[in-house]
């Protein structure tokens, strides 16, 4: 006569689940076991753990792989989540086994220092910037688990955030703003739907995930021709994004309307997932230009609004930096302001971008392409 099995264990497809009311609490849940013996021990420990919490007030133990998932689950809205993604995956090897209360400075110091001195998997040491994501991510899921998260019980899932502190970034690159010469060396290098990106990126100051993700759907006609509107869930700093466009930027987008029903910028019918591809690095290789970064085209329409000596608010709107001022209620003269900020960065010393079109655009035959001649006179293609 074989053993009673304990009240509150099922079994589903070979797989044990509780199904018990314990303290006026019914759980419901996977063991994870096809194992009798292995599901019973698991009860127990559940079992004790809601008798501790209920009476005691003791929090159960999660382990940061567990609040990992929850806050990954809780910001897919984050237009940078998928960074977090990866930085979480590399955090796992780590400190994803260990319980919230023993992740602290001293337990992190196997990541800090492998991460940093580990030639063997990583042969160019990591910025320390790259380290602090990684950091910056496990103090907010910290502070998260004792500030906001609670559990069934109304303990919060940690007593106390322990303070995490950031490596000194000794190491930081400085931006790097393009001369118009190195402009046209490097563009002269690109193929021509990575030309077209970076050409609004340095008339626009938007960022790479900005142009990768920009859609028909935000552009909003005005007197003056047409502005974007990226939702905050797709800007960095969450605030709505106003991208004007100047004159050069409004040819490029003249030149891709109608290739891709949705998507502005695309590469064989498909969105681009980034400008930092094989193929940007390959051009500034080539152009000896290997320290320039897609992020320094937002640095170069910075250096020349200023060098045309646009004011710092209006660099501030064009630029998408965080001012506190709702982009979505500017008013018809501000945006004609704007746009004639903008438009200063085309005629510095009367000197325009010139595309080398060395091969065809992708776009269909009949979209107009290289039709640039409608700005100015000074804007070339040759």
């Amino acid at each position: 006569m074989g053993r009673k099995r304990t009240s509150g264990l099922l079994n589903r497809k070979g797989i044990w689940h509780i199904d018990k009311k314990i303290l006026g609490q019914r759980i419901c849940e996977s063991t994870g076991s096809d194992s009798l013996e292995e599901a019973e021990i698991y009860l127990a420990k559940r079992i004790e753990e809601i008798r501790q919490a209920k009476i005691y007030g003791v929090r159960p133990e999660r382990t940061f792989r567990q609040a990992a998932v929850k806050y990954l689950e809780e910001n897919q809205h984050k237009a940078s989540i998928w960074v977090d993604a990866i930085q979480l995956k590399i955090l796992d090897k780590y400190i994803g086994h260990l319980p919230l209360e023993a992740i602290h400075m001293d337990s992190l110091k196997h990541y800090i220092h492998h991460r940093t001195r580990n030639k063997k998997n990583n042969p160019k040491e990591l910025k320390k910037r790259t380290i602090n994501y990684g950091l910056q991510v496990v103090r907010r899921i910290l502070n998260l688990a004792e500030q906001e998260w609670k559990d069934e019980y109304g303990l919060s899932w940690l007593i106390k955030a322990p303070k995490i502190k950031l490596e000194a970034q000794n190491d930081a690159r400085k931006p790097y703003p393009l001369s118009y010469e190195e402009q046209l060396r490097l563009f002269r290098e690109l193929p021509i739907h990575l030309q077209r990106m970076a050409l609004f990126a340095v008339n626009t100051g938007c960022r790479d995930q900005e142009i990768c993700n920009l859609k028909w759907e935000w552009e909003t006609k005005v007197p003056e021709g047409s502005v974007f509107f990226i939702p905050e869930w797709q800007v960095k700093n969450g605030e709505e994004r106003l991208v004007v466009l100047n004159k050069i930027a409004h040819c490029v987008i003249e030149e891709v309307r109608g290739i891709h029903p949705e998507y502005v910028f695309t590469f064989r019918d498909k969105p681009v997932t980034r400008m930092l591809n094989s193929a940007w690095k390959k051009a500034r290789v080539r152009a000896g230009l290997n320290h320039v970064r897609v992020h320094d085209l937002k640095h170069t329409f910075g250096r020349r609004l200023r060098a045309a000596e646009v004011s710092f608010e209006d660099r501030q709107d064009l630029l998408g930096h965080k001012s506190g001022r709702i982009t979505t209620h500017y008013s018809q003269s501000e945006y004609n302001n704007l746009i004639r900020a903008a438009n200063k960065v085309c005629d510095i010393e009367n000197r325009l971008v010139i595309l080398n079109r060395k091969e065809k655009p992708l776009a269909p035959a009949k979209v107009p392409q290289g039709n640039f001649k409608e700005v100015k006179t000074d804007l070339k293609i040759v």
